[in-house]
């Protein structure tokens, strides 16, 4: 991304298990922009269920100043990074979350998903409805098995795997073998 490119925006939050997965993860990948120059904005929904390291990563992005909204917003944004929902969800996000993927979707921007669009289920590979279309998903240590499976491919765009420093050992432990 050119330093002229207008700052990518971020939308994060997350439905259950509020101490683990996506929130966080978008969260710190926000507190990343924002330390580089390069974030238009955060929203979060239900922001006071946070516990634990997205609390945390939450509480660190205000303490540098940085608004955390509770609605959608793509102003001045160039990209959109998607951490609604992460693995675990079993069903048709609905409510205020399945607005905002539809929001996401209808921003016109391309998406970013962090670890995988939000609405795909990570083992089935179905996509409920509504289901982000992401041009580019980063998954971390392993693609889940949805990105590569049924509707997948057609909404995780480009799978880039992330290192986040599992050691080899342990996933041979349990029986996987890393990318190399």
């Amino acid at each position: 991304m050119s330093s002229s490119a207008p700052p990518p925006a971020l939308t994060s939050a997350q439905v259950r298990e509020l101490d683990r997965n996506n929130a966080g993860d978008g969260l710190a990948a926000a507190r990343h922009l924002h330390r580089w120059g390069r974030l238009a904005s955060v929203s979060c929904i239900e922001r006071s269920r946070l516990r634990g390291d997205a609390l945390r990563e939450l509480e660190a992005l205000l303490k540098l100043g940085v608004e955390v909204g509770d609605q959608p917003s793509f102003a001045g944004a160039d990209l959109v990074l998607d951490a609604v929902f992460g693995t675990g969800l079993n069903r048709a996000p609905e409510g205020r979350f399945a607005e905002w993927i539809e929001a996401i979707n209808a921003s016109g921007l391309r998406v970013v998903a962090v670890d995988l669009p939000s609405g795909l289920d990570s083992d089935t590979g179905v996509a409920y409805s509504p289901c982000v279309r992401a041009a580019m998903t980063v998954t971390f240590t392993l693609p889940k098995a949805g990105l590569l499976i049924a509707d997948g491919p057609r909404m995780a765009g480009n799978i880039s795997v992330a290192d986040i420093g599992i050691p080899n050992e342990a996933l041979a432990a349990i029986g996987l073998k890393a990318q190399s």
